[in-house]
Protein backbone atom coordinates (compact mmCIF):
# COMPACT_ATOMS: atom_id res chain seq x y z
CA UNK A 1 0.00 0.00 0.00
CA UNK A 2 1.52 3.35 -1.01
CA UNK A 3 2.38 5.71 1.78
CA UNK A 4 0.53 9.05 1.66
CA UNK A 5 2.62 11.99 0.55
CA UNK A 6 3.85 14.22 3.34
CA UNK A 7 2.68 17.80 3.36
CA UNK A 8 5.49 20.29 2.90
CA UNK A 9 4.59 22.91 5.50
CA UNK A 10 6.68 25.63 3.89
CA UNK A 11 5.07 25.02 0.48
CA UNK A 12 1.62 24.99 2.10
CA UNK A 13 2.29 28.33 3.84
CA UNK A 14 3.56 29.88 0.61
CA UNK A 15 0.47 28.74 -1.29
CA UNK A 16 -1.78 30.07 1.46
CA UNK A 17 0.03 33.43 1.46
CA UNK A 18 -0.36 33.63 -2.33
CA UNK A 19 -4.08 32.92 -2.12
CA UNK A 20 -4.57 35.51 0.62
CA UNK A 21 -2.58 38.09 -1.34
CA UNK A 22 -4.86 37.56 -4.34
CA UNK A 23 -7.91 38.56 -2.30
CA UNK A 24 -8.99 42.14 -2.73
CA UNK A 25 -8.93 44.55 0.18
CA UNK A 26 -12.73 44.67 0.09
CA UNK A 27 -12.97 40.88 0.44
CA UNK A 28 -10.64 40.89 3.44
CA UNK A 29 -12.42 43.88 5.01
CA UNK A 30 -15.81 42.17 4.74
CA UNK A 31 -14.63 38.88 6.27
CA UNK A 32 -15.21 38.19 9.95
CA UNK A 33 -14.32 35.25 12.16
CA UNK A 34 -17.42 33.70 13.72
CA UNK A 35 -17.21 32.62 17.36
CA UNK A 36 -19.51 30.85 19.79
CA UNK A 37 -19.49 32.05 23.38
CA UNK A 38 -22.01 32.35 26.22
CA UNK A 39 -24.75 30.85 24.03
CA UNK A 40 -24.37 33.62 21.46
CA UNK A 41 -22.65 34.11 18.12
CA UNK A 42 -19.94 36.72 17.82
CA UNK A 43 -17.88 38.23 15.01
CA UNK A 44 -14.39 39.73 15.04
CA UNK A 45 -12.33 41.27 12.27
CA UNK A 46 -9.66 38.95 10.93
CA UNK A 47 -7.02 41.63 11.49
CA UNK A 48 -7.94 41.77 15.19
CA UNK A 49 -7.02 38.15 15.87
CA UNK A 50 -3.34 37.25 15.73
CA UNK A 51 -3.99 33.55 16.11
CA UNK A 52 -6.55 30.94 17.14
CA UNK A 53 -5.12 28.09 19.24
CA UNK A 54 -6.35 25.23 21.37
CA UNK A 55 -6.50 26.24 25.01
CA UNK A 56 -3.10 25.35 26.51
CA UNK A 57 -2.42 24.49 30.15
CA UNK A 58 -2.93 27.54 32.35
CA UNK A 59 -1.08 28.77 35.42
CA UNK A 60 -3.53 30.23 37.92
CA UNK A 61 -2.87 33.69 39.29
CA UNK A 62 -4.15 34.35 42.82
CA UNK A 63 -6.26 37.37 43.78
CA UNK A 64 -7.66 37.96 40.31
CA UNK A 65 -11.16 38.30 38.91
CA UNK A 66 -13.08 35.02 38.38
CA UNK A 67 -13.03 35.62 34.62
CA UNK A 68 -9.22 35.85 34.56
CA UNK A 69 -8.14 32.24 33.98
CA UNK A 70 -4.41 32.81 34.38
CA UNK A 71 -1.31 32.73 32.21
CA UNK A 72 -0.48 30.54 29.25
CA UNK A 73 2.93 29.85 27.76
CA UNK A 74 2.57 29.99 23.99
CA UNK A 75 5.84 29.36 22.16
CA UNK A 76 7.84 30.87 25.00
CA UNK A 77 5.67 33.97 25.45
CA UNK A 78 3.31 34.49 28.39
CA UNK A 79 -0.28 35.43 27.57
CA UNK A 80 -3.00 36.59 29.95
CA UNK A 81 -6.09 34.45 29.39
CA UNK A 82 -9.65 35.67 29.95
CA UNK A 83 -12.81 33.56 29.92
CA UNK A 84 -15.01 35.73 27.67
CA UNK A 85 -18.26 34.15 28.90
CA UNK A 86 -17.47 34.97 32.53
CA UNK A 87 -16.24 38.43 31.56
CA UNK A 88 -19.66 38.99 29.97
CA UNK A 89 -21.24 38.02 33.29
CA UNK A 90 -22.56 34.66 32.10
CA UNK A 91 -22.54 31.72 34.50
CA UNK A 92 -20.63 28.53 33.87
CA UNK A 93 -17.86 29.96 31.80
CA UNK A 94 -16.08 28.10 29.07
CA UNK A 95 -14.86 24.57 29.65
CA UNK A 96 -11.16 24.64 28.84
CA UNK A 97 -8.46 22.05 28.60
CA UNK A 98 -9.07 18.45 27.72
CA UNK A 99 -9.02 19.04 23.96
CA UNK A 100 -12.67 20.19 23.60
CA UNK A 101 -14.00 22.74 21.15
CA UNK A 102 -12.84 25.72 23.25
CA UNK A 103 -10.32 27.99 21.57
CA UNK A 104 -8.05 30.80 22.66
CA UNK A 105 -8.23 33.87 20.41
CA UNK A 106 -4.97 35.80 20.72
CA UNK A 107 -5.26 39.54 20.24
CA UNK A 108 -3.58 41.00 17.17
CA UNK A 109 -1.35 44.03 16.86
CA UNK A 110 -4.33 46.42 16.65
CA UNK A 111 -4.82 45.81 20.40
CA UNK A 112 -1.34 47.15 21.12
CA UNK A 113 1.53 45.28 22.64
CA UNK A 114 -0.66 43.21 24.92
CA UNK A 115 -0.12 39.47 25.11
CA UNK A 116 -3.70 38.55 25.88
CA UNK A 117 -6.35 36.21 24.59
CA UNK A 118 -9.96 35.30 25.23
CA UNK A 119 -11.30 31.78 25.53
CA UNK A 120 -14.48 31.06 23.55
CA UNK A 121 -16.58 27.91 23.28
CA UNK A 122 -15.81 27.41 19.62
CA UNK A 123 -14.89 28.89 16.26
CA UNK A 124 -17.70 28.92 13.70
CA UNK A 125 -15.64 29.81 10.63
CA UNK A 126 -15.54 32.81 8.35
CA UNK A 127 -18.56 34.98 7.71
CA UNK A 128 -18.98 37.61 5.01
CA UNK A 129 -20.81 40.66 6.34
CA UNK A 130 -22.06 41.36 2.81
CA UNK A 131 -24.33 38.35 3.34
CA UNK A 132 -25.66 39.69 6.65
CA UNK A 133 -28.22 42.40 7.36
CA UNK A 134 -27.71 45.09 10.00
CA UNK A 135 -29.80 44.55 13.14
CA UNK A 136 -30.74 46.93 15.96
CA UNK A 137 -27.94 47.52 18.44
CA UNK A 138 -28.04 46.31 22.02
CA UNK A 139 -29.05 49.07 24.43
CA UNK A 140 -26.40 50.09 26.95
CA UNK A 141 -23.79 48.00 25.11
CA UNK A 142 -20.13 48.36 26.07
CA UNK A 143 -17.95 50.58 23.86
CA UNK A 144 -16.26 47.50 22.39
CA UNK A 145 -19.51 46.17 20.90
CA UNK A 146 -19.80 46.84 17.19
CA UNK A 147 -22.56 46.33 14.67
CA UNK A 148 -25.18 43.66 15.31
CA UNK A 149 -26.07 41.50 12.31
CA UNK A 150 -28.77 39.05 11.22
CA UNK A 151 -27.98 36.12 8.93
CA UNK A 152 -30.37 34.78 6.24
CA UNK A 153 -31.62 32.13 8.72
CA UNK A 154 -32.64 34.80 11.24
CA UNK A 155 -29.72 34.20 13.62
CA UNK A 156 -28.06 37.18 15.24
CA UNK A 157 -24.35 37.91 15.37
CA UNK A 158 -22.74 40.51 17.60
CA UNK A 159 -19.54 42.04 16.27
CA UNK A 160 -16.95 43.17 18.79
CA UNK A 161 -13.69 45.03 18.57
CA UNK A 162 -10.73 43.36 20.30
CA UNK A 163 -8.71 46.61 20.29
CA UNK A 164 -11.48 48.45 22.13
CA UNK A 165 -11.94 45.52 24.50
CA UNK A 166 -8.21 45.65 25.29
CA UNK A 167 -8.61 49.33 26.25
CA UNK A 168 -11.71 48.77 28.41
CA UNK A 169 -10.93 49.73 32.05
CA UNK A 170 -12.91 46.76 33.42
CA UNK A 171 -11.00 44.35 31.15
CA UNK A 172 -7.68 45.81 32.30
CA UNK A 173 -8.54 45.48 36.00
CA UNK A 174 -7.85 41.78 36.60
CA UNK A 175 -6.80 42.13 40.23
CA UNK A 176 -9.27 41.94 43.09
Amino acid sequence: MPRPARIDLRLFQQELATRLASKTTAQVQSSRLGLSCAGERWLIRLADAAEVVAVPPLAAVPLTQPWFLGLANIRGNLYSVVDLARFLGREGGVPHGGGGQSRLILFGSRAGDMNVGVVVQGVLGLRNIAELAPAPSVTDAPAWYGQRWTDPDGGTWQEFDLARLAADPVFLRVGL
